[in-house]
């Protein structure tokens, strides 16, 4: 299934076409492409967002009668404080904490010389338009859910991957529903609904497969391995909305998964069963006491490098906030082999998995899923997540330069504390934003160099246009969004030696959840063989989201890397528009 949507590029169309490197040259130089209106076709080297608009009408909830969640038992409701109306609507999470409205999926394709110029959106399919029935193939996010629809290209570089929810727009509280196989009696939201993995071709066409893991909570991210044979996807993710004792499905749900894809339409797809973990952790591979079971792996970043999986953690009490590798070579005393400790590095004969866990069903409620075989990566913090020193950081999304050189975001500590003219505790942080770590390899461990944050402007609130000023008497603190630090990225190493990271920002602000808030794309370009933080690297807005628009994922567009002569970005280069 195709959807698409035609968008102008600074006075000039170009049209959904069929991709000729012959016609680059004339676009590049300022001409206009006019084809036949009939594929969507992504240009290798250009940037995809993922991003979600906010158009639910005020009647979905009535204010002072409405029950959240919807469906909810005695004992389990709130009253809904707001009616639908954007962006006070999200005040209703001050009440209800597992509060979300479901919302469609776009899609922009962009250059990245001129940064930001839109070539065109595609809409993942979803209710509200016209065609799409119950029956349908559809997806879509949880509009505030900030960790949603990270973009990841697949090992071949030909498609690219996200999650999301089989569910119609304007649902209430999807986001923390339980999965139909997979039901916690004590989760307070009682719906269910299928988590839906999502890839897009070249050709902008979109396939779906769903899936019973992270119930309770949300899939984040996912990558396609169809390396040398193998047919899997990989996903990140949390589970779990309800109390102790967790359900079995709800530990083995959470985390790190394997999925196969499914190439049938979503409603002739059979139940896909019970999740498939494919990695593991517990924070008494360090030595700690254990805590809430299921919790450690709360994953939301990831990215496969040299045969490796990556995974980051960065929210919540349990567990450590730290990047993390799969360990695929084997235990020892029934430890991972790399990591006997907790903490070390990938082998250098990794191979990717293509089969789950095989798990001790009878140590789930004890253990979790074991054996485990996740490690902390050496060098990374192996401190637990709810302690105050060292102080906190706050992965999310990481990007290898090369070997030996890592970016990773961290989104800020989400402290809203404001005085005078900014959010002081966000503006104060000195590890927020873009990362540089550097494998020292004699050592094997990996050292923080430097944190690129010029021109984010931490904790400064900005205005966007027809989003509220002033105060949010719900919150008694302002309702212009500040930048915190930076979640999703992508990158790309460049000719001359530096590398170009693109990131999405995340916020601080009086709003009722800051999910909701309008954030920014950014992007900065680094030396790559710096070891100090260089002069003059600053980070430059290529976007703004509007009110009621959320910014979420960014990957290059599939076709990226396999053939990098005919790159829309490198012809541009030739035509003088790269500045790198």
């Amino acid at each position: 299934m195709i959807a698409k949507e035609t968008r102008p590029l600074r006075g000039r169309s170009l049209f959904n076409t069929r991709f000729a490197v012959a016609v680059l040259a004339t676009t590049a130089l300022g001409g206009t492409l006019a084809y036949a209106d009939e594929v969507t076709f992504f240009l290798p080297g250009n940037l995809l967002l993922s991003r979600s608009v906010y158009d639910s009408p005020a009647n979905i909830i009535t204010p002072g009668v409405t029950q959240l969640p919807p469906g909810c038992t005695p004992g389990n409701c709130v009253t809904a404080t707001a009616d639908g109306t954007y962006p006070t609507v999200f005040n209703n999470a001050i009440v209800d904490a597992s509060f979300g409205v479901t919302a469609p999926i776009l899609i922009d394709e962009m250059l990245t010389i001129p940064s930001g110029d839109v070539v065109q959106t595609i809409q993942v399919p979803n209710s509200s338009e016209r065609g799409v029935k119950t029956n349908t193939d559809q997806m879509v996010t949880s509009f505030s859910s900030k960790s949603e629809i990270g973009l990841n290209l697949s090992l071949d570089r030909n498609s690219v991957l996200f999650m999301g929810y089989l569910s119609p727009i304007n649902a209430i509280d999807v986001s923390n529903s339980n999965t139909p196989d997979v039901v916690d009696p004590t989760n307070p939201v009682p719906s269910t609904d299928f988590r839906v993995v999502a890839s897009v071709d070249q050709l902008g066409q979109f396939h779906f497969t769903k899936t019973n893991a992270y119930s309770g909570n949300n899939g984040r991210a996912a990558v396609l391995n169809n390396a040398n044979g193998a047919n899997v996807y990989y996903t990140t993710g949390n589970a779990g909305n309800g109390s102790n004792p967790q359900p079995n499905g709800v530990i083995v749900g959470a985390g790190a998964q394997i999925v196969t894809p499914s190439h049938l339409a979503l409603s002739q797809q059979v139940d896909p069963g019970q999740p498939t973990p494919v990695g593991s952790f517990s924070v008494t591979e360090l030595g700690d006491k254990a805590d809430k079971v299921g919790k450690d792996t709360n994953f939301r970043g990831l990215t496969v490098f040299n045969n490796v999986i990556y995974v980051t953690k960065g929210s919540g009490s349990n567990g450590v906030n730290t990047v993390y590798f799969i360990d695929t070579s084997g235990s020892a005393n029934g430890k991972p082999a790399a990591c006997p400790t907790g903490s070390g590095v990938p082998s250098p004969s990794a191979t990717l998995p293509t089969t789950p866990i095989a798990f001790n069903a009878a140590n789930l409620q004890t253990q979790g899923v074991t054996p485990y075989n996740i490690c902390v990566l050496n060098g990374f913090s192996t401190s637990l997540a709810k302690a105050t020193t060292p102080a906190p950081m706050f992965p999310f999304g990481v990007f290898f330069a090369n070997a030996r050189t890592l970016y990773v975001t961290d989104e800020g500590n989400g402290d809203t504390t404001f005085s005078g003219s900014s959010f002081t505790k966000a503006a104060a942080q000195t590890t927020a934003g873009l990362q540089k770590w550097v494998l020292n390899t004699t050592t094997n461990t990996w050292s923080l160099a430097y944190t690129l944050q010029a021109g984010l402007n931490l904790g400064v609130p900005y205005t966007v246009k027809n989003y509220p000023t002033g105060i949010n008497a719900a919150t008694n603190l302002p309702w212009a969004p500040a930048t915190d630090g930076l979640r999703n990225l992508t990158g790309r190493v460049n000719r001359d030696g530096t590398v170009s990271i693109w990131a999405i920002t995340s916020t601080v602000s009086g709003g009722g959840d800051q999910g909701a808030d309008p954030n920014r794309l950014v992007t900065i370009t680094d030396k790559v063989a710096a070891t100090t933080l260089p002069a003059n690297e600053t980070f430059s807005t290529v976007r703004t989201a509007k009110s009621g628009e959320v910014l979420r994922g960014i990957s290059f567009t599939p076709g990226t890397g396999l053939n990098p002569g005919q790159e829309i970005s490198s012809l541009l280069c030739d035509f003088g528009f790269c500045k790198n």
